[in-house]
């Protein structure tokens, strides 16, 4: 089957004079567009696939571009190729791990309503996290803020490149709305300090209520635009990013682990219209059938941890298959530093043994994860145009040990082993 567009008159031949350019051969690309290409071979220019396919395309490809001589050449020796993995919930450089307050940036709990906070300017951009995600074939992640807040504020995605800024490492901002219901903000604000919220009723009268004068800020502010005058409305950079979660320019993201959580995050979803995820659905298993309903994207994890309090008392590896088997869309996060990022395959492959689906457990690590991030039209996926997030692996992740050989995040070798036999 052809990856390439082959003959096709919309076709721009990459130029490789003054650029970087990366061909890998003798591959087994595992697209996750449909069909595996064995001997297959996938050209990287610049920050992009330019091209990809069997044998049978590759002399005609070969006559398309020009300078092939200036390209690196990497002999997979019919290993596996496949997109980078995407961890959709992580506090990587804002929860810095072996580090203890003074690299904690990830909670603001002097209040419970923080929409205004942007993840992105709590970032350590030189977090070892990132190195580890790299050796691990994880190219891209969102950063959240934590779950301590009722509103916790605005999250990012993040390329994984090590030793770059944040504006370098950045691919989208705002990424989502986060929002906590659970045990964490009564903890946090209720039991630690004695104001609202206390229970469960409070944290989701908070967000109403915030929600509702959002709604009236947004009336005012599209009043004043409708009447054509000079703006008058002072900003107000709370309502300006609760107001983006109520136009649906970008998803709340709801930190849920029981099950009567994730139906209060569905309920005030409906209640307000909203586009929204479910993160962690650790109790999902008990109500699989309401969130297939729904539609609603679901990052499960992380499950390879401890109990360590009364709502993650469900644990279990069940809940990726029986998510995926009711047709919830699913993918998988260590929560990192919660779980270091590197046991992202290790968990996937756990839940493999569970009955998720070998196939399932590789969407759920790479285009349902881009999904969950509204980022499926450029990565998660091999192929052309798509961003050149590449991994190839020495062993299989899922079946084998899941050593990495090369880590190509945006064009970029992130990872090489040292002394790799490719």
């Amino acid at each position: 089957m052809s990856y390439f567009p082959e003959h096709d008159p919309s076709f721009t031949t990459p130029s490789l004079l003054n650029t970087s350019s990366i061909l890998i051969t003798n591959a087994t690309l595992l697209t996750m567009e449909g069909t595996t290409i064995n001997e297959g071979w996938i050209h990287i220019v610049d920050d992009k696939i330019a091209g990809l396919g069997d044998t049978t395309e590759w002399e005609w490809y070969k006559q398309q571009v020009s300078n092939v001589s200036n390209t690196r050449i990497i002999d997979a020796h019919h290993r596996l190729v496949s997109p980078g993995l995407i961890d959709p919930h992580t506090h990587i450089g804002i929860d810095e791990q072996g580090i203890g307050w003074e690299g904690a940036d990830y909670n603001e709990t002097s209040e419970a309503v923080t929409p205004h906070l942007r993840a992105l300017d709590g970032i350590n951009p030189y977090d070892d996290g990132f190195v580890d995600a790299a050796r691990t074939g994880v190219t891209t992640v969102q950063v959240l803020p934590g779950s301590a807040n009722v509103i916790g504020g605005l999250m990012c995605c993040l390329k994984v490149l090590p030793g770059s800024t944040v504006e370098q490492m950045l691919v989208l901002h705002p990424s989502g709305l986060k929002m906590a219901l659970g045990e964490n903000p009564k903890k946090y604000h209720g039991v630690a300090s004695g104001r609202a919220p206390l229970t469960r009723m409070g944290i989701a009268g908070i967000i109403r209520e915030q929600l509702v004068q959002a709604q009236h800020y947004l009336a005012e502010r599209q009043s004043i635009e409708t009447e054509q005058s000079i703006p008058t409305l002072p900003r107000n950079l709370r309502m300006e990013a609760l107001a983006l979660a109520l136009e649906k320019k970008i998803p709340v993201r709801f930190h849920a682990h029981r099950a009567d959580d994730i139906a209060t995050a569905l309920r005030l979803g409906d209640e307000f219209e909203l586009d929204l995820t479910i993160e962690h659905t650790t109790d999902g298993i008990k109500i699989a059938k309401e969130l297939a309903t729904s539609g609603r994207y679901c990052s499960i994890g992380p499950t390879l941890s401890a109990r360590s309090k009364v709502e993650l008392r469900n644990l279990s590896w069940e809940t990726y298959p029986a998510l995926y088997q009711a047709g919830v869309p699913i993918s998988i996060t260590t929560d990192h530093p919660v779980l270091p990022i590197q046991y992202l395959p290790t968990s996937a492959k756990m839940a493999t043994q569970a009955g998720l689906p070998l196939d399932a457990a590789w969407e759920a690590l790479t285009i349902q994860a881009a999904r969950h991030l509204h980022l499926a039209d450029s990565t998660g996926s091999l192929q052309v145009g798509k961003d050149a997030d590449v991994v190839i692996w020495n062993t299989h992740p899922l079946t084998d040990s899941g050593e990495v050989a090369f880590t190509i995040a945006g064009g970029q070798i992130t990872f090489e082993q040292s002394g790799s036999p490719l």
